[in-house]
């Protein structure tokens, strides 16, 4: 391979329309499709002499990526001098996408996402790396190290999926280059599209990966993905047994005695810095927090990994104003120095070998912190509001039990936590509905209710967490410090969605079973007019799958549509059905 290639050079050959720029989804049947449901291109990175880190390669060539992604893709594709990352290591990194949203993607796209998780629905506005980096001695090189990451770019949230295909395909890749990378990007444009709910193979380098896309009709008792039927006939299947969930317990292993606390930093949005040895154990540290809420969306901003070069550095450093809601992984300890202000600073140390467990690090102060050597602690200053589980603690540090046992027990402690916190703000969202008596054809909705915190925290006393969780503490001060978090806003916003349009597919169904001719005899045709207008909006919006609507309403709706278009005057008939 030519080393000197610029950033967009890739192999000679490839399919479709090479030369034509590309931002991001493309639309079914054109070239690269089925691709682009999974990633958005696969890059090279390579550490030139004159130049450091270098983008050798983007594939397809055709997929444009800005000057300043281009920047922090090189950077965070490698880890920083202070890791010392000798060997093979995977890790993973999530940057903004310069522009904003660029690419809404396709109605296919859009009504996979409605049916994924909340947590699991592709980024609109970032992209993931997914990295596996390779530095080894070798003698032919001038500084005499092979120094090489292939990275797989994202907006889906995947990551123990394309953790395990980097696996497959980077040992393949480093050792044949550019030919290999070609016939893995056209095996995955082979692939069907990651709908929600499907357990699909995916064939790639002679072995199939069958997976499970994740719906929201999914239980979490539904445990693991297991072969079933011919799929078990399959010559070198891996069955990965889930496509996004770590391994928690081994994850948090050096923090168990603090997992509550930490997932209250998390549930109010609190700003955090993990300062971990390596790429590795920071992006999975970060990618375990953020995870704590499921099934509720994290809606802060996180980086798995982050370094001084990232474009976003003056802004996340800044002591102009409030730290940001954000969770940051690095690996440089000259983040210590400048984040000191930050009120949280999570310090983990090397990973020990399985077997006995790390030692659990403390809890101190702040000004305990030191610059130059920090000792591994959860540096903060804040107090809990919930009393510890003793009980979850000892059974998680049993040495007998599997990690996949712990990480189990580990995994249902936070679910139903979130739950149990979630529960009463959903039952007292619902009483804000108005009445389906209250829904009558011919009159606007009646709205849904303002949300008021007081009410709510009153409601507490008879239908509040205590129903579902036995752990006792102060909710109340936890419930009033969510309602100013980033991720009250966000499931507000979404629930206030979801609920105005149940209240609009009510509406349209009130309409549908009315009798259209009864109400259209003493009506002017402005008001015929009107009500064509807005059940075409609601088709509209309905066949878009943005209205949880019935196909027997939607067919009785055009209909209805049709009816009143026939009342109207012939010339009216033309402009509102142009031929």
């Amino acid at each position: 391979m030519d080393q000197g290639a610029g950033a967009g050079a890739g192999p000679q050959r490839a399919r479709g329309r090479l030369g034509a720029p590309s931002s991001g989804m493309r639309a079914p049947g054109t070239p690269w499709a089925r691709f682009s449901a999974w990633l958005e291109c696969v890059c090279v990175v390579t550490f030139d002499l004159e130049l450091g880190q270098a983008l050798e390669l983007v594939y397809p060539s055709d997929f444009q990526l800005t000057d300043k992604e281009k920047s922090s893709i090189c950077y965070l594709s490698f880890p920083d001098s202070h890791s010392g990352c000798l060997g093979d290591t995977q890790f993973s990194f999530r940057i903004r996408q310069c522009g904003g949203q660029r690419c809404p993607g396709h109605a296919g796209e859009k009504r996979g996402d409605r049916g994924a998780p909340a947590s699991l629905q592709r980024e609109p506005a970032h992209y993931f790396g997914y990295v596996y980096f390779r530095q080894v001695k070798d003698s032919s090189v001038k500084r005499g190290y092979f120094q090489k990451s292939l990275v797989l770019l994202s907006r889906l949230p995947f990551v123990r999926l394309f953790q395990a295909l980097l696996g497959l395909v980077a040992p393949e890749f480093f050792d044949k280059l550019a030919p290999c990378l070609e016939a893995v990007c056209n095996e995955i444009d082979q692939w069907p599209a990651p709908a929600p709910g499907r357990t699909l193979s995916l064939p790639v380098m002679g072995v199939v990966l069958q997976v499970h896309i994740p719906s929201r009709a999914d239980t979490p008792e539904s445990g693991p993905l297991e072969p079933s039927g011919h799929e078990t006939l399959l010559p070198a299947s891996v069955v990965l047994p889930s496509v996004h969930e770590l391994d928690l317990f081994r994850c948090f292993r050096p923090v168990l005695a603090h997992v509550q606390l930490l997932w209250e930093l998390m549930l109010l949005g609190e700003p955090l810095l993990v300062l971990a040895p390596s790429p590795a154990v920071s992006s999975e540290m970060v990618l375990a927090l953020t995870s704590c809420l499921q099934p509720l969306k994290f809606c802060c901003d996180y980086r798995p990994y982050f370094t001084i070069h990232d474009s976003e550095f003056k802004e996340f450093t800044t002591r102009t104003q409030a730290p940001p809601n954000v969770v940051l992984g690095v690996t440089n300890p000259f983040f210590i120095k400048t984040l000191q202000h930050w009120p949280h600073i999570l310090r983990v140390g090397e990973p020990k070998m399985s077997g006995d467990l790390p030692k659990q690090v403390k809890l101190k102060k702040p000004s305990r912190l030191k610059t130059l050597d920090t000792k591994p602690g959860l540096y903060t200053a804040y107090t809990a509001h919930l009393h510890r589980d003793k009980a979850l603690l000892r059974r998680l540090l049993k040495k007998k039990r599997t990690s996949d046992v712990q990480t189990a027990v580990l995994r249902r402690h936070l679910l139903e936590l979130t739950q149990s916190f979630i529960i009463p703000l959903e039952h007292y969202m619902a009483s804000l509905m108005p009445l389906q008596k209250g829904i009558v054809p011919w009159k606007t909705p009646p709205q849904i209710r303002p949300f008021r915190q007081d009410d709510f925290l009153q409601s507490l006393e008879r239908s509040g967490p205590q129903l579902t969780c036995v752990l006792k503490g102060d909710w109340l001060g936890l419930y009033r410090r969510f309602f100013k978090s980033p991720h009250f806003d966000g499931w507000y916003r979404q629930r206030h969605r979801e609920m105005t349009q149940k209240l609009e597919a009510l509406h349209l169904e009130a309409i549908c079973e009315a009798n259209i001719e009864i109400w259209m005899k003493d009506k002017s045709e402005v008001e015929v007019v009107d009500l064509i207008l807005k059940l075409r909006e609601r088709l509209v919006r309905a066949q878009g799958h943005q209205l949880p609507v019935k196909e027997a309403t939607l067919k009785r709706a055009r209909l209805y549509i049709d009816t009143a278009i026939s009342s109207l005057p012939k010339d009216l008939q033309a402009v509102l059905c142009p031929p």
